[in-house]
């Protein structure tokens, strides 16, 4: 496993595992559901994976978004591919929404709607919030095997 996947809490934030890819529910919920797609490899430049990784990323791709939509409906989905602090491939993928969302008694805004996510605007959740996100996003990817 590479070090960018551990940081993102690989694998207690685990949703759905491939051969070259990984989907994690990202620690800091800058909009609500939003995951990272980790490749499985050292690589730190896209064009650098294996020819299978990049095939195997339509897999991935449609069943994350599949189930973020089977988790709660969202305008739109970002990718975003910054690697500047964690080298290896990932991407940041963020649901987008119009309008603040509610889980768990606690309200998810989308304070760059409909311009570029503010990564640092996620809201503080404590252990219990954790939890039950991850279930909720487990059922949904349970929905879309």
């Amino acid at each position: 496993m590479n070090p960018t996947l551990e940081k993102f809490g690989y694998p207690h934030t685990l949703l759905r595992e491939f051969e070259h890819w990984c989907i994690l529910r990202r620690p800091a919920q800058a909009t609500l559901g939003a995951l990272v797609l980790g490749s499985k490899h050292l690589a730190t430049s896209f064009g650098t994976l294996p020819a299978e990784a990049h095939a195997e990323l339509h897999a991935c791709t449609s069943a994350l978004e599949r189930a973020l939509t089977q988790f709660r409906p969202h305008d739109k989905i970002n990718y975003l591919a910054l690697m500047m602090v964690d080298p290896q491939v990932h991407f940041h993928v963020l649901p987008r929404y119009a309008t603040t969302q509610e889980f768990e008694g606690m309200a998810f805004p989308d304070p760059g709607w409909p311009g570029v996510p503010d990564l640092k605007a996620a809201p503080d959740l404590s252990d219990a919030t954790q939890k039950a996100l991850h279930a909720s996003l487990l059922d949904a990817f349970a929905q879309v095997v």
